[in-house]
């Protein structure tokens, strides 16, 4: 009998191997959630202070020196700032709910009876009906750990922030011990060019067109005067760098409040179609512009990365999944073995994102500061 097609032995293992390693590293991530996703979401702040530091030093007057110590300041204000501000929000959002719980229930009502009456069922069920068959308490609790453990996890990333921040000079000798031949460490700070250009790009665009849609978002909230217009576009801010996931919430859920708040229907067909349309002209026209080759990633992939980081880190792993995805891309695209996996991942078969000279160039001088030596020679 002909066997029409025989892999070699080598290949067989190796495949058998790497599928192990997959399941293995999988399991690691999950066990290790509670340590790693911190650490994950320090080391994106750590890029995001570089990123600040670079556009200081070129776009302000500030002299270099004082530039790391502006950046650290600024972000660290900013997320301190977002956490007071969800704080904050939540607290007079449900001061305000409980102040006029005694209407909603009977708003409810009404909406449930008006959707009822469009297809026919002349006694739909109440909201206490409803909420019989929930269990709040549970759905209380949960949300009441959740909040403790976001908490607990941002004290945990500022505390690997400030050991990253001291190690980073460190981490820049250990670059040239690792790579004494100057050739290699150049093709090293390629791949770090690439990662770090591809992560700053993305938050760079998501913040521009976040703030776009925030803009408006705000707008039409205090327009059809919708309560807590500020926490909910901090919300819609903060959910937009989610993938899929954002555009949903921040279109769907300020009109369902407002459905609850007002007595009538048009303040959340405003919200909803206003919403929709601005979703829509910056998903579609202006961020794929914004994006370039920083993004180059393929939209299922995206949608895989999403579910599984969600699946492993939860929200956290939400909100890295689009990052680590390009991480993931730009360093496979360097071995040979792998390189066919970063084309899969990539939008149009290109995994490369050019990166300007004069950066690589930059990096090279810090490295060569931080050491003591020149840029291509061996250490001494």
């Amino acid at each position: 009998m002909k066997i029409p097609f025989a892999l070699p032995g080598s290949s067989v293992t190796r495949n058998a191997v790497v599928c192990l390693a997959v399941v293995a590293v999988g399991a690691a991530l999950y066990w290790l959630r509670d340590i790693l996703t911190p650490l994950a979401m320090a080391i994106f702040l750590l890029i995001m202070i570089d990123g600040v530091k670079r556009f200081i030093e070129e776009k302000t007057p500030l002299p270099r020196r004082f530039a790391g110590i502006a950046a650290l300041i600024l972000i660290v204000l900013a997320f301190f700032a977002s956490i007071a501000i969800i704080v904050d929000g939540a607290a007079g959002f449900f001061g305000q709910a409980s102040g006029v719980s005694t209407g909603i229930g009977p708003r409810i009502d009404q909406i449930i009876a008006d959707v009822a009456g469009l297809f026919g069922v002349t006694t739909p069920p109440t909201a206490q009906d409803l909420m019989r068959s929930v269990d709040v308490r549970d759905y209380i609790a949960t949300v009441a750990l959740q909040v403790q453990g976001t908490a607990s996890s941002a004290f945990f990333v500022l505390v690997y922030l400030g050991f990253l921040i001291a190690s980073q000079n460190g981490f820049r000798r250990k670059i040239v011990a690792l790579f004494p031949d100057g050739k290699l460490r150049d093709e090293a700070l390629e791949v770090f060019q690439r990662v770090r250009g591809g992560v700053e790009g993305y938050m760079w665009v998501q913040s521009v067109t976040g703030a776009m849609i925030c803009v408006v978002a705000w707008i039409l909230m205090r327009a059809v005067g919708l309560q807590n217009a500020e926490f909910w576009t901090f919300v819609i801010f903060v959910v937009g760098f989610i993938p899929v996931l954002g555009g949903a919430v921040a279109g769907l859920a300020p009109p369902l409040f407002a459905l609850v708040q007002f007595p009538t229907y048009w303040q959340a067909i405003v919200l909803l179609i206003g919403l929709q349309s601005i979703l829509f002209i910056v998903g579609n026209l202006i961020q794929p512009r914004m994006q370039g080759d920083n993004q180059n990633i393929d939209p299922v992939v995206v949608l895989l990365s999403l579910a599984f980081w969600g699946k492993l880190w939860g929200v956290a792993g939400m909100f890295l999944s689009t990052p680590l995805a390009v991480m993931a891309m730009a360093i496979l695209a360097e071995f040979k073995g792998s390189r066919w996996m970063a084309v899969l991942l990539s939008g149009d078969g290109q995994p490369y994102a050019v990166q300007p000279t004069e950066t690589l160039s930059k990096e090279r001088g810090a490295m060569s500061r931080s050491t003591g030596r020149k840029s291509g020679g061996p250490p001494t």
